[in-house]
């Protein structure tokens, strides 16, 4: 009986254990860390062995495979000594590859990828397709591949889950753009970081197909210096482009194969430059997977998209006090993310910001914030990269220890027309639990800002 180890016991790494134990493996499961109470009920249930706060070598070692959490990192020792013995070492989505007949659209990028996977599968689902949701979101792939009774999978993958695939293919595969991000990961080189993202390329055929945002420079330089076998479908908000989608005045234009149609910006859900790339790229993805399966007949995708509603914490509607809006963009943990969020405000902006700063290259927002930002609000434990770059901006930039403090500050000096924008650019876990935890906080505030005025 083949002797399978799950490094992790979170929603992957339960559901990777249940398929594992399902096929007839030999399972255990180990967390360094504590394993939350859902997944020692779910393993308890099933009979399968688990271990917590620690790593047992001597019942890790001897695996013939190991299945490992995407947030493990290559240098963990338990990893290096693994290696070293030449085990196997995959992730959850290559372990439900194996036992799935379903079609993928797998989708990656540095950002964005959460809301191109959710239109995604919305448009699939609203057109009767029988799909699926997994990845980084949602229920786990591999658990759901234990009966595995959808025809189609979307699937966001980050690039810690593209380093432990190997035999999967995607059949339609989005690579959004890429920018400077868990460079921690990848040796501070972007190049490998960059490398990382491109696996969601690996193994396509002429047969699949890879949609790309062709105005960012990473991605366009590796097209360049890779051989894609894939068909390319390409994005761009800037440039007509042969075979893909792109923006003209007030509409996008899709030509895939020998369809062309087109979509007015107003007709659209979702608003902003990156959320017309978002867009694109989904239609894209579903005009992809109709070309794979013989599907002529034309989608009326303004109709699909009507009712979709995107994930909480990105440029999330939080109410409106004394005709000052509060949005939530908490999701915003890098500069490319708040470049966006700005570039699509067309009020003045009284801008929440801060956090754990990543290194980041403020440069790129540097006209926007110019232009568009009133006052700042810095948020944080300590934001001395922050305060420093913006100090000389001529904006006033204000204090605070906590979202109460942030809040507070953003009403008195708010004014009817202003827009306050939480989108931090840095990453939460200074005063928050994580990005949920900050724009969860930021919402909770402002209804009570509410009720007080």
């Amino acid at each position: 009986m083949k002797r399978i180890v799950i490094l992790g016991a979170g929603e992957s790494g339960a559901g990777a254990a249940l398929l594992a134990k399902a096929k007839g493996c030999n399972v255990f499961v180990s967390d360094l860390s504590l394993i939350s109470d859902k997944y020692k009920t779910i393993l308890s249930n099933e009979g399968i062995d688990f271990e917590e706060g620690t790593h047992t070598e001597d019942l890790i070692l001897n695996a013939d495979e190991v299945v490992k959490s995407p947030g493990i990192p290559d240098k963990a020792p338990i990893i290096k000594k693994l290696k070293e013995k030449g085990t196997p070492i995959i992730g959850e989505i290559e372990l439900a590859a194996r036992y799935t007949k379903a079609k993928t659209i797998a989708i990656t990028g540095s950002n964005g990828k959460t809301t191109t996977t959710l239109l995604t599968y919305h448009l699939l689902k609203q057109a009767g397709f029988n799909v699926g949701l997994g990845g980084n979101i949602g229920d786990s792939i591999a658990k759901q591949v234990i009966e595995d009774t959808f025809d189609y999978f979307v699937l966001e993958l980050s690039s810690f889950q593209l380093d432990n695939l190997y035999q999967f293919k995607a059949d339609v595969g989005m690579l959004l753009n890429i920018t400077p991000d868990h460079l921690d990961r990848y040796e501070y080189k972007f190049e490998n970081y960059v490398a990382s993202k491109f696996r969601i390329a690996q193994n396509q055929t002429n047969e699949d197909y890879l949609i790309g945002t062709i105005d960012n420079e990473a991605f366009a330089e590796g097209l360049e210096v890779r051989n894609i076998d894939a068909n390319l479908l390409l994005v761009s908000l800037e440039n007509e482009v042969p075979q893909g989608a792109y923006l003209e005045g007030d509409k996008l234009k899709f030509l895939v194969g020998t369809e062309e149609f087109e979509l007015k910006i107003s007709d659209l859900p979702l608003q902003g430059r990156h959320n017309m790339a978002n867009i694109a790229s989904a239609v894209l993805g579903v005009e992809a997977l109709k070309q794979k399966e013989g599907i002529t007949s034309q989608f009326d995708y303004a109709n699909l998209l009507a009712n979709f509603s995107n994930a909480p914490h990105r440029l999330e509607k939080a109410g409106t006090v004394n005709g000052v809006k509060y949005i939530n963009d908490s999701k915003a943990t890098n500069v490319d993310s708040v470049f966006y969020a700005l570039d699509a405000m067309t009020q003045p902006v009284i801008w929440i910001a801060g956090g754990v700063d990543k290194g980041n290259d403020y440069s790129q927002i540097a006209e926007l914030v110019k232009t568009k930002v009133k006052t700042i609000i810095s948020l944080g434990k300590d934001n001395t990269p922050l305060n420093t770059y913006f100090k000389d901006f001529g904006k006033s930039i204000l204090l605070a220890s906590s979202m109460e403090e942030a809040i507070a500050l953003a009403h008195q000096n708010g004014e009817n027309g202003d827009v306050v924008l939480l989108s931090p650019a840095c990453a939460s876990f200074d005063l928050f639990n994580n990005y949920e935890d900050r724009g969860e906080q930021f919402k909770l505030y402002v209804q009570s800002l509410k009720l007080k005025v």
